[in-house]
């Protein structure tokens, strides 16, 4: 069990946890020089049953809240300590609020110092703390009475925590492994070796971890859990891991250590936030912040969504725009502080780290940040897919909510939801938004037809466009696989059509075909331009070219540049050795590499490659292209 102390500087935490435990928790030279915690100590008491409780001694002074904040998230248990002379001080108050928004429900007082009291003032102190607790997660919390000076009180206190231990139930350890990396140093003979408490899931030696920032492996090499050496760790155990691969220059306080390298910092966070009720003014659209989650301090601003302002003691949805990337998934908590990190004004919890690019108060996003806004992944899931009529990602969803491939699983099977796409791209769509994207598709494929008599059908592009509303490219590719594969729609090249459409060639151009037809079959890849066609079959240039317009429209054959049409099937079967060839060269497709697999000379790679680009399947970037989208969503036909 992990238990932090808090309260206000001279309180005596330090003292009480040396009382507690026989360490001194300030290990700095400047903190035994000064008398006055600076930063994280830690310290470790093991009871007779063999539970370790671990204690992290947090620094009291106004200017080490931040050192004070990297020490409190994630903890089982808070000792609150407050001095009987003194009474609640303002750090006590800062303190005892950054545990009620952190939603740290479990927790005892310890009133230090009674040695230099009168009982009287014990009573007093004790009814003070007791109102201060009431409005908060520690409204029950016990208050005991100490001196670390003449031991009074101490064994009362210590058989407390003995028994909360012994009562507290192990926390599950769900999740892809997340340890927040508090401290980072090197040990003679070991290497490096990085501390945090771990919030999720659960490590073992030999694993392969991840700095989420810098995304660098390492092999765990060794465990320390709650100061005992282990072959795992797991969570709301405070670990040392001892890592090999990664340098200690790279690792910073702040940053996690995570199993999955898909849990990679975000610089926007949509979040439910409070203001604190202490607050003089409103929290108002774009207040500058210091925002604290896990062992990290970064700056940025909140961008409140649907709203100006959140007054005092309310609560509404933020967006975190930030300075710095910040690890964070779904529910984690955090705490903001004015832009001089002077005080606290307010927190909350992480709702979703992948908001839109726009729209980001829209009605539809606030409603999808309400039905995500839950504990419980399933419920999540459940809204999210009524919210998400365009359709939910399934991969953003777990990497959101922090869902193992097994949890994931577990969650969208009972979902009922139609499940689209590759595992890495899958899409999810309720059973009555497919029906109606589905619905959608066909009303406007069917007007096209209506409109354009003389036209095979649309491209995929073109009829996706034509639903006048927002539809993932992913999502319609894989409804089009659906239609086409019942038969629903066929496709021809690039255009798709009812099955019964018929468009054919008037009489004059059906005559030119039959000529030029088998000559563009005799090389599929390597088709003539249209002069050379002309001069092989004694008909003019303009006259092929007219033909071959129109014969594009049917869905014969494919436009690729000016002078130059492909068989429809030929075309897509380039498509698909483009894919086969970008999905072997991660850092781009050379023109180089691409000619020398399709089996064609420079030029007419290079032909290809940019109507490629046009028709919206490559992208080039300086002499290479990548695939931005699966042939098979560009040539229904390609066998992607």
């Amino acid at each position: 069990m992990i238990i932090a102390t808090a309260g206000h500087i001279d309180h005596g935490k330090t003292l009480l946890v040396k009382a507690l435990t026989g360490t001194d928790a300030d290990r700095l030279p400047e903190e035994k020089q000064r008398g006055m915690t600076i930063d994280l100590g830690f310290a470790y008491h093991k009871l007779a049953n063999g539970t370790v409780l671990g204690f992290v001694d947090v620094p009291g002074h106004e200017r080490f809240i931040g050192n004070m904040l990297a020490g409190v998230t994630g903890i089982d248990y808070a000792l609150l300590v407050v001095a009987a002379d003194d009474g609640p001080m303002p750090q006590t108050r800062e303190h005892l609020a950054i545990l009620d928004l952190l939603g740290v429900r479990h927790g005892m007082v310890a009133l230090t110092k009674i040695d230099r009291v009168e009982p009287s003032r014990v009573a007093e102190v004790t009814a003070a703390i007791a109102n201060m607790l009431a409005p908060t997660t520690l409204a029950d919390a016990p208050i005991f009475p100490v001196s670390a000076i003449t031991g009074d009180g101490i064994d009362a206190l210590a058989a407390h925590l003995s028994n909360v231990a012994g009562d507290a139930s192990e926390r599950p350890a769900n999740g892809n492994f997340r340890l927040a990396i508090d401290r980072a140093f090197t040990v003679a003979g070991a290497g490096l070796v990085t501390t945090g408490t771990v919030f999720t899931g659960h490590v073992e030696v030999g694993q392969h971890v991840y700095l989420a920032e810098s995304g660098e492996a390492a092999r765990v090499r060794g465990i320390h859990a709650n100061n005992q050496e282990s072959g795992s760790g797991t969570t709301g155990q405070r670990c040392a891991i001892n890592l090999a691969g990664i340098d200690k220059e790279i690792v910073r306080r702040g940053d996690w250590l995570v199993s999955s390298p898909d849990l990679r910092p975000v610089r926007k966070i949509d979040t439910d936030l409070l203001a604190l009720a202490t607050e003089i003014r409103p929290l108002r659209h774009w207040t500058p912040v210091h925002v604290h989650l896990g062992a990290a301090d970064v700056t940025g601003r909140i961008a409140i969504l649907g709203a100006d302002q959140i007054a005092p003691g309310a609560t509404g949805k933020v967006q975190l725009v930030l300075d710095h990337p910040i690890g964070a998934v779904a529910r984690d908590r955090f705490i903001i502080r004015d832009q001089s990190a002077q005080r606290t004004i307010g927190g909350g919890h992480v709702i979703d780290i992948f908001p839109p690019t726009r729209g980001r108060a829209r009605p539809d996003r606030l409603a999808m940040l309400d039905a995500l806004d839950t504990d419980d992944a399933a419920t999540a899931l459940t809204g999210a897919l009524e919210a998400a009529s365009a359709g939910l990602d399934l991969q953003r969803f777990a990497i959101a909510r922090n869902l193992t491939a097994d949890e994931m699983a577990a969650v969208i099977g009972p979902s009922g939801a139609v499940v689209i796409g590759p595992t890495n791209a899958r899409l999810a769509f309720t059973q009555t938004a497919w029906q109606s994207l589905r619905d959608d598709t066909l009303a406007a494929l069917d007007k096209f037809h209506a409109q354009h008599a003389d036209r095979l059908g649309p491209s995929v592009a073109q009829l996706r466009r034509s639903l006048g509303r927002h539809v993932a490219e992913e999502a319609f590719s894989g409804l089009i696989d659906a239609l086409t594969g019942d038969g629903t729609i066929a496709s021809d090249g690039m255009l798709l059509h009812r099955p019964n459409q018929k468009a054919t060639l008037a009489p004059e151009d059906e005559k030119v075909w039959v000529e030029i037809q088998p000559l563009l079959n005799e090389k599929p890849h390597q088709p003539p331009v249209v002069h050379d066609l002309a001069n092989e079959v004694g008909i003019s240039p303009d006259k092929i070219a007219r033909t071959l317009r129109r014969a594009a429209a049917l869905g014969l054959v494919v436009q690729a540049s000016k002078n130059r049409f492909f068989e429809s099937g030929a075309l897509a079967n380039l498509a698909t050795v483009f894919e086969q060839v970008a999905q072997e060269n991660a850092d781009g497709v050379a023109p180089g590499a691409f000619r020398d697999r399709a089996g064609m000379g420079r030029n007419l790679a290079i032909e290809v490659l940019e109507f490629f680009d046009r028709a919206g399947l490559s992208r080039r970037d300086g002499n290479t292209r990548r695939l931005i989208r699966p042939a098979r969503e560009v040539f229904p036909r390609a066998d992607g």
